[in-house]
């Protein structure tokens, strides 16, 4: 009964050489293009609204014009400044109190669609790296390997084979690097985002002001 060996089992794996990681590391390299591209169309779509647009929602606020409000809302359908703004008009009547709790809920689930596909990039750029150097290390042994099959070949045979490595090492920067650069620059997109739609719950109660009373509890109120 032959013997088994587990260091001969993965000799034999590694003997496969890089040529597979060089095919991983594309088909990663066209997802992360791919989710680049994606979410580049997305936040292009997603508009902010200029100072004049705020200063009249502001002041329709202070109006009690609701209807103006929404209708101003409704008109910049691609502003996640707009969105939460309406969202929280439809829930004035709740109180000012609920009205918070419900744009922030609306943006605790507008995030998912934010952060969608940003795990992936973030994955890539920090593990394409490896992959590479995987490769490489294979790489490296194959060579030494086939130098013992062919001592006449010399260090020629063993720096065919480590350039042909390298070239694992070199692809894993080229995947990692554009992906980690996206990522920065879609996590800048996000954060300015937030920071406006968060500024805009604080305007849209600001407008409302302390003195606030929904249509029911005003009725409760003078009854």
């Amino acid at each position: 009964m032959k013997h088994f060996s587990i260091v001969e089992q993965l000799l034999n794996m590694t003997l496969l050489g890089t040529e597979w990681i060089l095919w991983l590391l594309l088909i990663l390299s066209v997802a992360s293009i791919a989710i680049g591209v994606e979410r580049f169309w997305y936040f292009s779509r997603q508009k902010r609204l200029d100072r004049d647009t705020i200063e009249k929602f502001y002041r329709t606020l202070r109006d009690r014009d609701f209807n103006a409000a929404q209708k101003l809302c409704q008109e910049n359908p691609e502003s996640l400044e707009a969105k939460v703004a309406l969202e929280g008009v439809t829930h004035r009547d709740a109180g000012i109190n609920s009205m918070q709790e419900a744009m922030h809920g609306w943006l605790m689930r507008e995030r998912k669609d934010l952060d969608r596909g940003l795990v992936v990039l973030a994955t890539l750029g920090n593990n394409a790296p490896f992959i590479g150097l995987f490769g490489t290390v294979i790489g490296i042994i194959k060579a030494f390997h086939d130098l013992g099959l062919n001592p006449a070949g010399g260090a020629s045979v063993v720096m065919a084979g480590i350039s042909e490595a390298l070239v694992a090492t070199a692809v894993g920067l080229m995947v990692a690097i554009p992906a980690v650069i996206a990522f920065n620059y879609f996590q800048r997109r996000i954060k300015i985002l937030t920071t406006d739609a968060q500024a805009m719950v604080n305007t849209l109660v600001a407008g409302l002001g302390d003195d606030y009373l929904p249509d029911a509890a005003s009725k409760r109120v003078k009854a």
